[in-house]
């Protein structure tokens, strides 16, 4: 893992840090690294339940490292920009657990592009937000143009995608863009309590949900239910709804079982 991303894991949640203050945590090829290879050890470990995405310092990330100048966005060997190719990386919406962002500040471009792949997000109120692609010549990118529109609504993310203009991030809560605005000092705490309350749930139904709430954003209601069918049965008759059940009738804590990294199927 590249010394420009930490990871910690405490009590079933880990927290995933971007850790170059000193830039900022400006996104750059060991970033990306270092992103991919933290959230692929929290998916393989069953003991992770949830996960918590922040950045080091008084930034969540400002973006590209402009180090490159002019060229910062050219294509590289393989088509790769900025030292990594977009699909080569394992990002938060790919993982079969619960990811929130905590914005603690300042998140320009893929500083709010990544955020946007998260499942919940919550954001310091004072933060500048702002998908700054069109005024650096290039597009928004880690389908923004799906994701955005889906989350806030159509004409909303046409105004932040098309002019690049900035906002708050308690303009971003007003939105719809993140579920809470919060002074920063309260936003990564508040979002390790989020993270937390995943531990109630059962972590097969969880990833299913997941999975399917993500394939959403491309199907229709009918083709939905279609979808929804297999894994609904699969898992009544898996041990853990029968759990489910016996836990909430003898009013105890649940005792789940389930593995998502093993039993998960793959269609």
């Amino acid at each position: 893992m590249s010394d420009a991303v930490r990871l910690s894991i405490e009590d079933g949640v880990a927290t995933v840090t971007l850790n170059r203050p000193e830039a900022m945590n400006a996104w750059n090829g060991a970033m990306a690294a270092g992103l991919d290879a933290a959230l692929r050890a929290c998916d393989a470990d069953d003991d992770v339940r949830a996960v918590v995405l922040t950045g080091a310092g008084r930034a969540f990330c400002a973006g590209a490292d402009l180090g490159g100048g002019g060229d910062t966005f050219k294509p590289r060997e393989g088509g790769a920009v900025a030292g990594t190719r977009a699909q080569a990386v394992m990002w938060p919406f790919m993982l079969h657990k619960p990811v929130v962002a905590a914005i603690n500040g300042h998140a320009i471009g893929v500083g709010i592009t990544l955020p946007l792949t998260c499942d919940i997000r919550f954001v310091a109120e004072d933060a500048k937000l702002q998908f700054a692609f069109v005024r650096r010549g290039v597009l928004p990118e880690l389908a923004s143009h799906t994701l955005l529109p889906r989350v806030i609504g159509f004409s909303r993310a046409a105004d932040l995608l098309l002019t690049g203009r900035q906002l708050s991030g308690r303009e971003a809560a007003e939105l719809g863009l993140a579920s809470r605005a919060l002074p920063a000092s309260e936003v990564l705490p508040v979002a390790l309590a989020k993270a937390r309350e995943f531990a109630l749930a059962a972590p097969l139904a969880v990833a299913m949900s997941k999975r399917l709430l993500w394939e959403g954003i491309a199907l229709d209601a009918p083709a939905m239910m279609a979808r929804e069918g297999p894994p609904f049965a699969w898992l009544g008759a898996h041990p853990d709804t029968r759990e489910g059940i016996a836990h909430f009738l003898e009013k105890r804590a649940p005792r789940w079982t389930g593995r998502p990294s093993k039993e998960l199927p793959s269609d």
